[in-house]
């Protein structure tokens, strides 16, 4: 594995840390703040149930997301750039999405920072076949060594 693969893939893994800090914040949040906030409203219980899944349902999207980047960024496949690349724009436009309902707060500054990071790993990342390619030419040695010598030289 190449330099710029190990550089790419230590920032994809820390913005995918990020993520999961952020899920992990968010489910303590529920059981702390949220939680009690709906079993006090004047919600109908419909309602209360679909505020208590759908805040449950994103830090359970973001460790998905998460585990999504980490295999697309460590498997050598052809889909592993592409793959990490959307998980990060997916982040980003999240961010830009909460930014619109909900006023800006640690949360969004968060998930932008995860989003950022998971974009700059994918965009560092080389792509498989280029990355392996590579590799065997190091491991064969470079083209002007593998070549025979002329028959003068034998």
């Amino acid at each position: 594995m190449g330099r710029r693969n190990r550089i790419a893939r230590t920032v994809t893994a820390l913005g995918v840390a990020v993520l999961f800090a952020t899920a992990c914040v968010h489910g303590l949040a529920y059981a702390t703040t949220f939680s009690p906030a709906v079993a006090a409203s004047n919600l109908r219980t419909s309602l209360e149930a679909i505020c208590r899944i759908a805040f449950l349902a994103m830090a359970w999207h973001w460790i998905v997301l998460g585990i999504i980047v980490l295999l697309a960024a460590f498997a050598e496949t052809q889909l592993g750039k592409p793959l990490v690349l959307i998980c990060g724009v997916a982040m980003l436009a999240e961010t830009g999405l909460t930014l619109g309902f909900i006023a800006p707060f640690i949360g969004n500054e968060l998930i932008g920072t995860a989003g950022l990071l998971i974009v700059c790993g994918g965009l560092l990342l080389e792509r498989a076949g280029r990355a392996r390619a590579g590799r065997d030419k190091v491991e064969r040695g470079s083209d002007a060594d593998s070549k025979p010598a002329p028959a003068h030289q034998l």
